[in-house]
C-alpha cells in the first residue's frame, strides 16, 4: 500500500518556524502532485499548499508570504512555515495524487493522506 507519514509538527511561539517533512512510502504509482491540508478543531480540512511534479505551487491565500512548499523526488515533500501566528494551530496532513492505472479499466487518480502531525503556536 502508498502510505504517506508525515513528521516535523511541535510547539513554537509565535513568530516562530517550523519545518514539515513527509515521504511516501511503498508507492509504486506515478504521483502526480503532493500538499499539505491542516485542520484545527471544529473546522473543516482546509488547503495549504500543493505543488505538482513541474514544480508549480498553490498556496491559500492566508500561507502566502509565510510558507513554501518544496519536493524532493519521488515522493516527499516539505513545508516551510514562517512567522507563525496562533491561528496557525492545527494537525496538517499530507496529501498526495496518485495515478493508478488497472488493465480494462479507465485509469484512475487516487488521494493518499499520512496521519497527520500537530503543530500547536503558542506563547
Amino acid at each position: 500500500q502508498v502510505q504517506l507519514v508525515e513528521s516535523g509538527g511541535g510547539l513554537v511561539q509565535p513568530g516562530g518556524s517550523l519545518r514539515l517533512s513527509c515521504a511516501a512510502s511503498k508507492n509504486i504509482f506515478t504521483i502526480i502532485a503532493m500538499g499539505w491540508y491542516r485542520q484545527a478543531p471544529g473546522k473543516q480540512r482546509e488547503l495549504v499548499a500543493t505543488i505538482t511534479n513541474d514544480g508549480s505551487t498553490n498556496y491559500a491565500d492566508s500561507m502566502k508570504g509565510r510558507f513554501t512548499v518544496s519536493k524532493d523526488n519521488p515522493g516527499t515533500v516539505y513545508l516551510q512555515m514562517g512567522s507563525l501566528k496562533p491561528e496557525d494551530t492545527a494537525v496538517y496532513y499530507c496529501n498526495a495524487q496518485a495515478l493508478r492505472p488497472k488493465p480494462g479499466k479507465q485509469t484512475e487518480i487516487v488521494d493518499y493522506w499520512g496521519q497527520g502531525t500537530q503543530v500547536t503556536v503558542s506563547s
